[in-house]
């Protein structure tokens, strides 16, 4: 593979590692709260979080430029105080899939930590375990089915993140392009073994994700039967 086609892979890759891992801390700490508490509240925290499931990309793109634009809410004041400026960098292309693949990771974690037995918890803080000890030596191995499903849902879908991060990061070869903006744009320009290229990586990248994640979970169904 030519420097044309490795560069957006390379980016690709780092940025969907990037920001799974923040992704996945912020959903596993704020999934394990919402379930903890469950606050009156917390239903609108909910809509808040999961509304990037259902907005159109381009609007979440065009959020995160009000928000962290040079001129933003926020990005302003880096920019004008420090000189740091997000937008236009790979940064941009992190916070965009981090914005994105969040719902999937969280959804995927509340639902497991929900289906821990209430009773073995309260059991652990009878004999006096800390509330971290209980989050990192009992809900976290418990849940960690669910949360292995949620770090390779919200990787997918950093691999695949185009209309946020069009917006914010725009198609800047050598530093914002991602898979998806190099294969629109070689598809534009009519550079069909580059698209068929990287949509072959992808689709292959992809489908071996969810195949063996599949063979996973049904491994663990299996093994869980037999006990």
């Amino acid at each position: 593979m030519n420097n044309d086609i490795m560069m957006p892979i390379i980016i690709s890759l780092k940025v969907s590692i990037i920001s799974t891992i923040i992704t996945s801390i912020l959903s596993i700490f704020i999934a394990w709260m919402m379930v903890k508490f469950n606050k009156k509240n917390g239903s609108v925290l909910e809509a808040i979080i999961t509304l990037p499931l259902v907005l159109p990309p381009s609007i979440l793109g065009y959020i995160l430029l009000i928000v962290i634009g040079n001129n933003g809410l926020i990005g302003k004041i880096f920019y004008d105080n420090f000189g740091w400026s997000v937008i236009f960098t790979w940064k941009a292309c992190v916070i965009a899939s981090v914005i994105v693949s969040f719902p999937l990771m969280y959804q995927n974690c509340k639902a497991s930590f929900q289906s821990i037995d209430k009773k073995i918890l309260n059991a652990a803080r009878t004999m006096g375990a800390s509330e971290w000890k209980i989050f990192f030596r009992i809900a976290i191995p418990l849940a960690y089915t669910g949360i292995i499903s949620g770090l390779v849902l919200a990787f997918a879908r950093s691999l695949g993140e185009f209309g946020a991060t069009m917006m914010v990061a725009g198609n800047i070869p050598n530093k914002t392009q991602t898979i998806p903006l190099a294969m629109y744009y070689a598809v534009e320009r009519g550079d069909k073994t580059m698209a068929n290229t990287l949509m072959i990586v992808v689709v292959i990248f992809s489908f071996s994700l969810i195949y063996f994640l599949n063979r996973w979970l049904e491994k663990r169904r299996n093994r869980n039967a037999e006990v």
